[in-house]
């Protein structure tokens, strides 16, 4: 059996804790940031407005529960 230990970090971009798979921040290629923040990064880097990338964020948390 596969034992895994839950880490809770604390993202340095908007102070959020989580304890999922980290995010590489598209900023400086090095700083572990929450998925949200990864997620808003990337749709950012698309062009999509600030807005719309909460929506799709609550989506995202919506289908995960």
């Amino acid at each position: 059996m596969k034992s895994e230990t839950l880490h809770i970090r604390i993202c340095p971009r908007c102070g959020a804790r989580y304890a999922r798979t980290p995010a590489l921040s598209r900023a400086d290629g090095r700083t572990l940031i929450c998925p949200d923040c990864g997620t808003r990064e990337a749709l950012a880097s698309m062009g999509v407005s600030r807005e719309e990338q909460e929506e799709i964020i609550e989506t995202i948390h919506r289908s995960n529960r």
